[in-house]
């Protein structure tokens, strides 16, 4: 198994990037009252969006450069004539893509002018633009593989994937922001409500993440099985599930046993006990979702065909 493992932290670097900078002032919008998008913890939430957006713009940029070598077929990055770029970004799927994305990670250092202000409206901002600029990213996968109704689907189950993705990466981010044992009990109650209030918001991205990625295994594979067991491809798309599944545990132990502590010790005391169950346990359900999105950005550049 051959990769160019560049291109792969790059796509990594970009999925991560942009699934905080999308999911973190999502979380905010809804699970966060007005007075405490403004303070959300230490008030590092600008702070974080603002280094999204910085990195996210940085690694578009190498991502570009890097695509363009491997579509002319440039011995190395010296010998990239400048023409080529402008062929990419004018002359492909996945330039205007990248066109869309900077444009949407520059709306969002914009607005970010304005978060002392207007917290809610720059959530709004940031949430929208990084949607745009992680939806973008569908341009880089197998659905540009397809044409036609065929191609519009793959692409909307891709992007919905990416997008459900995103909402709980960056809930996950968020929640780890918000566990700090040495917080005040009034922030204490603010993790007992966002936790206890995330199953909602969990169940939505839970289906949306099975129906989409049903939608394009068959998309890719069909009714072939054999896919899962005889290919590269497959395998990590089995253990890929395997780390979703060990999410899923985690998940419910936060929401069914850790966050009711958290409730329960608001009033009764520990709470500093209890909030380092949750962060431990946040932790690695944390790990899982990186290992997933190294794996995704493994397997995204893999040809999805059975070993011979």
């Amino acid at each position: 198994m051959d990769l160019d493992w560049s291109s792969v932290l790059l796509r990594f670097g970009l999925y991560a990037t942009l699934m905080v900078l999308f999911g973190m002032p999502l979380f905010s919008i809804y699970a966060l009252k007005n007075g405490e998008r403004s303070t959300f913890p230490s008030k590092t939430l600008p702070t974080i969006i603002l280094a999204s957006i910085l990195l996210g713009l940085a690694l578009s940029v190498a991502s570009l450069v890097v695509m363009t070598k491997n579509m002319t077929g440039a011995t190395d990055y010296q010998t990239i004539e400048r023409h080529a770029f402008g062929m990419i970004l004018g002359e492909t799927y996945f330039g205007t893509a990248w066109i869309s994305r900077m444009i949407a990670l520059a709306a969002c250092l914009i607005g970010l002018l304005r978060f002392r202000k207007e917290p809610t409206q720059v959530c709004f901002i940031a949430s929208l633009g990084g949607a745009v600029a992680l939806g973008s990213l569908a341009w880089g996968g197998h659905g540009a593989m397809d044409e036609g109704v065929r191609g519009f689907l793959h692409f909307t189950a891709d992007i919905l994937h990416l997008l459900a993705a995103g909402a709980w990466v960056g809930a996950l981010a968020s929640f780890l922001a918000l566990a700090k044992p040495d917080s005040s009990e009034k922030h204490f109650a603010v993790l007992a409500r966002t936790s206890l209030g995330f199953a909602m918001a969990g169940t939505i991205i839970v289906v949306t993440l099975l129906v989409s990625g049903i939608i394009n295994f068959y998309l890719i594979a069909g009714t072939n099985m054999n896919l899962l067991f005889q290919s590269a491809y497959g395998r990590l798309l089995l253990l890929k599930l395997a780390l979703f599944a060990g999410m899923l545990v985690m998940a419910a132990l936060n929401r069914y046993r850790l966050a009711p502590r958290i409730e329960a010790a608001v009033f009764s005391g520990g709470t500093q006990a209890a909030c380092t169950a949750l962060k431990r346990s946040l932790n690695i359900e944390f790990s899982l979702a990186v290992a997933i999105l190294l794996l995704v950005a493994i397997f995204g550049l893999l040809s999805p065909e059975i070993s011979k």
